[in-house]
């Protein structure tokens, strides 16, 4: 699932041509490109669900009237990202790149994740599709993406 998230990202972010939103054309689109069906439909669905937490009524407690909230992680949560992904969140946030709402975003995203451990590179690329699909995250994007390919080696994280 993780892979088609990836192509999509990969072949659309930059694209001049225009999204397939038509949900056959796009299915048709990654058959003819190697993915299974099954795997095709869950990635579809991710990114449906990221579209539908921008909607306070599907998630009140994304409300971006708050300020803040602090961040607890649950054991389930803390299996799925190692300390080194739960700190460069924390990092996010303190650079302003995500707020506590977009925090929450990625996390919901990380954890219908269809894998049992999320790496902090695959941590990094789903704050990259969160803050891509939220309205007014641009210049949050746009730091991102410059931390995940313009920083030297060497850095934290």
């Amino acid at each position: 699932m993780f892979d088609i998230l990836m192509y999509l990202f990969e072949n659309f972010i930059h694209s001049d041509v225009e999204v397939v939103v038509n949900h056959d054309e796009l299915t048709d689109e990654l058959t003819r490109a190697g993915f299974r069906q099954q795997e095709i439909h869950k990635a579809l669905a991710w990114l449906e669900r990221l579209a539908d937490l921008q909607d306070s009524q599907t998630k009140p407690y994304l409300n971006r009237s708050q300020s803040s909230a602090t961040r607890v992680f649950t054991a389930e949560e803390t299996a799925r990202l190692d300390c080194a992904s739960r700190g460069f969140l924390m990092y996010l946030e303190n650079l302003g790149v995500l707020d506590f709402a977009t925090r929450e975003m990625v996390m919901d995203r990380v954890m219908e994740l269809d894998m049992p451990e999320v790496t902090l590179d695959d941590l990094k690329w789903v704050v990259l599709m969160v803050l891509f699909n939220v309205p007014g995250c641009e210049d949050a994007y746009n730091q991102m993406e410059g931390l995940l390919f313009e920083e030297p080696e060497g850095l934290l994280h």
